[in-house]
Parts: structure tokens; sequence; C-alpha cells
């Protein structure tokens, strides 16, 4: 037999697998303080992959350094780095070359998606990390909240198919990399994840899926891409975390209400409204900086490519169900006033009835007071 016949075949693929691991560790951090502290550097402004003039701006580029590679327990050795974004957000980022077929990628995603733990991987290395750059912190939080997500990236294809035709040939093995499962998908559900798909050139393509993304795309194409799904999953993360803290400040100012139902026991509520009031601006400023952490500056594309991840992701749900809450909570501080002030007006009227008493019981007495 001939050296030729023995010889593996060519892999049809050729990219690389990212895992985002996400936490939510402080209410805000300063970077300038952090780079002092740790040995990071500015993350480079997202390049886009057209050359018109528009871009996307970070508000405040994130931070980045390089972490002590991952090796699971199956051999795979993954380098990592770690990002740290002014509120609050430290991302992980793992990532590990790829070369095979559509089965063993499918076998891949299915088997990291489900069976592999790395976000309790990825928190010991941050709260290792953030122990060097405390004074960096602004309120640290407890509890941490996390996102994971993947990114499925294609650099090469055999053939090099278009766009169209990769998605037409592929979909199927697209939808089960997305979805991470390794049984093949109905018709109809392997077309619900193929229509979240954006592309730019006949040659690049984005599949995007809740947990999960495929990308085709050359490596520098690719850079914004992952960028614009990195953010769009730290925003989940924040407005995650404020649905949480608006749900825990709702009860108590429920619990506060049944218990001041005396009109005296009113006159405490100024001080309760006053605090509520106060955590309502800062929960607004702080989503307010979440939201607008980065700018898309005419970039018709990228802004696209983001509210496409975001929905997906589910940005938007969290973000409609902090905005009712904030609402909620806003009526309850004018509640709150309202009923402060019928307790005082109530106080009011009683002070002027007893002066009026005093003065008259004084009247009839015929003597001076």
């Amino acid at each position: 037999m001939s050296a030729a016949s023995t010889s593996p075949p060519e892999p049809s693929l050729r990219g690389s697998v990212l895992v985002l691991i996400q936490f939510d560790v402080c209410e805000e951090l300063h970077l300038d303080r952090l780079q002092q502290a740790v040995s990071a550097r500015t993350v480079q402004q997202p390049s886009m992959k057209h050359s018109a003039p528009a871009y996307v701006r970070y508000e405040r580029p994130p931070v980045v350094e390089p972490v002590e590679p991952l090796v699971l327990e199956s051999g795979e050795r993954l380098e990592g780095e770690i990002k740290y974004y002014d509120y609050g957000v430290v991302s992980v980022v793992f990532q590990l070359p790829f070369t095979g077929d559509w089965d063993s990628l499918v076998r891949l995603a299915s088997r990291w998606v489900w069976d592999v733990d790395f976000a309790s991987r990825a928190e010991p290395i941050v709260r290792h990390m953030l122990e060097r750059a405390a004074s960096a912190m602004v309120k640290p939080y407890k509890r941490w909240l996390s996102e994971d997500y993947f990114i499925f990236h294609v650099r090469e294809a055999a053939g090099a198919p278009t766009a169209a035709d990769l998605t037409r040939d592929r979909g199927l093995q697209i939808a089960q990399v997305v979805r991470g499962d390794r049984l093949p998908l109905s018709t109809g559900e392997c077309n619900e994840v193929m229509h979240s798909q954006v592309s730019y050139y006949a040659g690049d393509v984005a599949v995007i899926g809740w947990n999960a993304a495929f990308l085709y795309d050359s490596t520098a194409g690719a850079e914004s891409s992952i960028q614009l799904l990195e953010y769009a999953n730290s925003q989940l993360l924040e407005f995650r975390h404020y649905d949480e803290l608006l749900t825990g400040i709702l009860n108590d100012v429920y619990d506060l209400l049944g218990k001041k139902t005396g009109v005296f026991a009113r006159w405490g509520l100024a001080k309760s409204a006053s605090s509520l009031h106060t955590v309502l601006l800062d929960v607004a400023e702080l989503t307010e900086r979440a939201d607008n952490a980065i700018k898309f500056l005419s970039d018709m594309f990228a802004a696209r490519f983001y509210k496409l991840a975001a929905a997906k992701v589910g940005v938007p749900d969290y973000k409609d169900l902090v905005a009712r809450k904030l609402k909620t909570a806003e009526e309850l501080y004018q509640n709150m006033v309202e009923q402060f002030n019928q307790s005082r007006g109530f106080f009011l009227e009683v002070t002027v009835v007893l002066i009026l008493l005093i003065e008259l019981f004084y009247l009839f007495r015929g003597k001076p007071y």
C-alpha cells in the first residue's frame, strides 16, 4: 500500500473554540488603580471588518492580562486571558485551536457546553487575581453572578465555501454546534437556529444562539464579533444583578409598608423613602453607565450584530424587567412620601387643635397663660 493511501485525510475545518466565563464582582472597578496593581494592558478598540470610517468605541476600554493555561482531564490545553471592565464585570476567555471535521466539532461542542463546568474552574482564578487589586474594587459583592458562553470560530473550511453555501450545506451541523446537541435537530429547530444569522461579506457568517455562537470568518474579521458577543454577555450579567437587587429592595419596601399601618407609624417612612430614592438614583446611574459602555459610531453592521446577540442572550428581557421594577420602586417611593405627608398633615392638624383647646381652656377660666 502506498504512503499516500495511508496518510490521514486533511482536516476539513480549522479554527478555534473560545469559552467566555464572566463574573459580576463589584459595583465598579477603578481600571487605573488596577493597572498599577497587576500587569494588565488596555484592550484596543474593536477593529471593524470593513474599511468604512465608522467604528465601535469603548467608553472606557477594559484592561486585559494573561492567565495560566487551563488543562482539562481530556488533556486539552486552553490558553487564557482575563479582562476587567470598569462596571464591575471580570471576563475570563479560554481558547483552544481546533482542526478536524464537522462530526468532531459537534462532539466537542456537546461535551464542552454540557459536561465541563468552566465557571467553577475560572472563579478561583479570578479571586486570586483580584486579591492583588482589592483597592480597585468599589463595593465588592459577597456573591458573584456568572455567565458562560461558547464561540466556535471556523477560520477555514474545505473548498472555501461562501457563507450561503456553508449555511445551506452544513446548516444541520451548525445548528447542532450552536445548541450543543449530539443528536440531529428537527427541521423546524434547525431553521429556528439558522434564522439568527448575520453576514457582512459573502464569505463570512455568524449564527448566534443563547448559549453559543458559530463564526465563519477570518481571524481579523472575527475579532470584533467576539468582542461584541463578550460585551452582550457582560450586559446580561449586569442587568441580572440589577434585577436581583431591585427584587430584594421591593420585598423590603413591601414588608416595611405592611408593618407601618398606623398614622404615627407612617412618620418613620420619611427616612425609608429617602434611602429608597437614593438607591433608585444609584441603580439608574449604574444601569445607564453599563448600557453606554460601548458606542456604535455610525457602524450599522456592528449595531445590528450587537442587537441580534443581545436579543439572543436575553439582554432586552432583563433590561425591561429592571425598567419595570425601577418604575414600581419609584411609584412606591411616591406613595411613601404621600403617606408621610399625610401623617405630617394629621400631626399638624392635631397640634393646631390642641393649641386651640389650651387657649379656650384658659379663656374660660379667665386666667392669662
